[in-house]
């Protein structure tokens, strides 16, 4: 590798790089949030418990059934195949001209809602079932206690695993150059096809990769931190019984 050529690459292309960065970024960010949206309708309506008759039985199963195959399609396939369905399937089969930025959107949140149901239902099911029956014998439904009780400690347990599903769609973006995405991995092709200094230009493109994902990586352990709050508390009301009776020696 010659370091000269990868100056020369990145000063002549700079732009570009910074294009596609912005691009890759964008993505992963819309995308990573509303997957977690329908992650996290998924996961709450999977738990949702069955009655042992009527229509809402009914109803309910075939909305779980459903669901299981969203969830099992799209964690068993891979992006760059679903991409290739949704963006060539919807104009051949329905006569969708679907944006490119639109089909790569959709294709990056719902591969990530699959995954993210999953972390939901299970962060649901880990809430110990005494805070249910707590939440019951109050009078809350299900519905005020997932709000209420259930969802703010998940939404914080699943946390880690949102922020590495971030970082992971930051890099599978790079698949999203099959149906012409001008994200870094796309850019990067073309910088390479012109100079044909293809190991310079690739070894900028990782550069900047790891670069998008360190620094969103410490974000993340940095609000993971705060959430945590302070290692020491200071108890308020924390007087002696001399002190609180007003007793002074």
């Amino acid at each position: 590798m010659s370091f000269e050529w990868v100056v020369k690459i990145v000063l002549e292309n700079w732009p570009m790089f910074l294009r596609g960065a912005g691009m890759t970024l964008f993505i992963a960010l819309i995308g990573t949030i509303f997957g977690a949206i329908i992650g996290l309708l998924a996961g709450v309506i999977r738990t949702i418990p069955v009655p042992e008759r009527g229509a809402k039985k009914v109803i309910l199963k075939i909305i779980n059934i459903i669901l299981s195959i969203y969830i099992e399609f799209f964690r068993g396939t891979p992006m760059i195949v679903q991409a290739m369905v949704i963006y060539y399937g919807s104009a051949l089969a329905f006569n969708i001209n679907m944006n490119v930025i639109v089909a790569a959107l959709i294709v990056v949140s719902i591969n990530t809602g699959a995954y993210m149901a999953e972390y939901v239902r299970g962060g649901i099911v880990s809430i110990d079932k005494g805070q249910y029956e707590a939440a019951q014998a109050i009078g809350m439904n299900h519905i005020q206690t997932m709000l209420n009780v259930v969802l703010p400690q998940v939404i914080r347990n699943i946390l880690p695993a949102t922020g590495n599903q971030f970082v992971i769609n930051i890099k599978d973006t790079s698949v999203l150059n099959v149906i012409s995405v001008s994200e870094l991995y796309f850019l990067t092709k073309s910088v390479a096809g012109n100079n044909f200094r293809y190991f310079e230009s690739f070894f900028v493109a990782c550069v900047i990769y790891f670069v998008m994902t360190f620094i969103v990586t410490r974000i993340l352990l940095y609000v993971e931190k705060k959430l945590e709050g302070p290692d020491n508390y200071t108890m308020i009301g924390n007087e002696t019984p001399l002190e609180a009776t007003g007793t002074r020696n």
